[in-house]
C-alpha cells in the first residue's frame, strides 16, 4: 500500500509504503498536541519516508523520560510528523494527514487509563492503559 500526504497549506508532502505499528494515543501531549481526545499515528521506517518542504520541530520530554520531537509546517502549523527517542529509527506520522484518510487502521489505543470520559474508544480494538513494551 502507498500512503501519500500532505500538510494544510500543500507545502509539504510525503510518501511511503505499509506503517510498521499504528495505535491512537491518548497521552497528555499527543491530546493537547492534536486538539482532540488523541492523536491518531502510524509509524514507518525513518529513512523510508521522502519529506519534501520544510519541517521545523518542537522538542519536549516525554512522560517517559525521553525526548520527543513534534514535526510541524512553519507555514501552516499542521503537525505532520512525531521523532520520539523511545522509537529509535521510526517517525511518527499523524493519519489526518493521509490524502486518503481511509486507509488509516489503527492497531490498538495507547496510554487508554488517560482517556476522558467523552473520547469513545473503538471497542474492537486492543487497550494499553500506558505505553505498551516496545521491542
Amino acid at each position: 500500500m502507498n500512503l501519500s500526504g500532505i500538510c494544510l497549506c500543500g507545502s509539504g508532502a510525503y510518501s511511503t509504503s505499509d506503517p510498521v505499528i499504528s495505535g491512537n494515543c491518548h497521552c497528555l501531549d499527543c491530546k493537547k498536541a492534536s486538539g482532540s481526545g488523541y492523536a491518531a499515528t502510524f509509524f514507518v521506517l525513518e529513512n523510508a519516508i521522502p519529506i519534501t518542504g520544510e519541517v521545523k520541530y518542537h522538542e519536549r520530554m516525554a512522560s517517559d523520560g525521553k525526548l520527543a520531537r513534534r514535526g510541524y509546517c512553519p507555514h501552516c502549523g499542521s503537525q505532520s510528523f512525531g521523532k520520539p527517542e523511545a522509537m529509535p529509527g521510526l517517525i511518527g506520522v499523524r493519519a489526518s494527514s493521509l490524502t486518503d484518510l481511509s486507509q488509516y487502521k489503527p492497531q490498538a489505543d495507547i496510554f487508554a487509563s488517560r482517556t476522558p470520559a467523552w473520547d469513545c474508544m473503538d471497542s474492537a480494538l486492543p487497550k494499553f492503559p500506558e505505553m505498551p513494551p516496545l521491542g
